[in-house]
């Protein structure tokens, strides 16, 4: 369990618990490997496992009249699976899916639950984390709802950046290989409009692509075409 201390140190969900207390609750988790495109659980299963992600990509996504809608991306550092282990019985929201080879630990719903209960800081930050995940949930909904597909693509990009962007010398890498057809299901759109957008952004030279890898060059001017015209 010697990884799992720095590993819990850089998760938001547990810096602010002390040594101690991250030395009581490494040993609980257990080490997982999972191949490439392999479900983790699927929407309407029991919530029994709470995930922490070491190396790897994995899709929160839900099927919508047989069309895919890419909710979260999680990597390095992020957790998922925590709602439905809060109170017994409550089953899963999204299907996750590994969208590479990925290495996490798990620790089981009962675990998680006795340790919440000796733990307010971790209560009270798991709270205040669930609280931003369903904000940003209520954003999205709006966003599909009434906002058009360019902006609704450029707004992912834009998110993405945020969530998941490596500043460079002159721009800010979104670290994870997307296909357009990824990006389509997460603005809730198909692979040729997102396509359309991507080039028209090149064109600008608002964004870069080169390997499935997307840099941002002129953030400002990316956020600029979110606003209502």
């Amino acid at each position: 369990m010697q990884i799992m201390i720095p590993l819990l140190k850089n998760v938001p969900l547990f810096q602010d618990m002390t040594d101690y207390e991250l030395d009581a609750i490494a040993p609980l988790f257990v080490e997982r490997k999972f191949r490439k495109n392999t479900v983790l659980f699927f929407e309407g299963d029991l919530g029994e496992e709470f995930f922490i992600i070491e190396t790897g990509l994995v899709k929160i996504y839900r099927i919508d009249h047989a069309k895919e809608i890419i909710l979260s991306l999680f990597d390095r550092g992020d957790f998922f699976g925590e709602m439905s282990l809060i109170q017994k019985g409550l089953t899963r929201s999204a299907t996750a899916e590994t969208l590479e080879a990925t290495t996490m630990y798990s620790l089981s719903r009962q675990a998680f639950y006795q340790f919440l209960e000796r733990s307010p800081k971790l209560s009270l930050r798991l709270l205040e984390m669930t609280m931003d995940r369903l904000r940003k949930a209520n954003e999205q909904i709006y966003d599909l709802t009434f906002l058009d597909v360019r902006t609704r693509t450029i707004k992912v990009l834009c998110r993405l950046a945020e969530e998941h962007g490596i500043a460079q010398s002159d721009s800010l890498l979104i670290n994870m290989k997307l296909t357009h057809q990824q990006l389509a299901n997460m603005a809730g759109t198909v692979r040729e409009s997102v396509t359309k957008v991507l080039q028209e952004l090149q064109e600008e030279q608002i964004i870069g692509i080169e390997k499935k890898l997307i840099s941002i060059k002129n953030m400002d001017a990316l956020k600029t075409k979110t606003a209502p015209e």
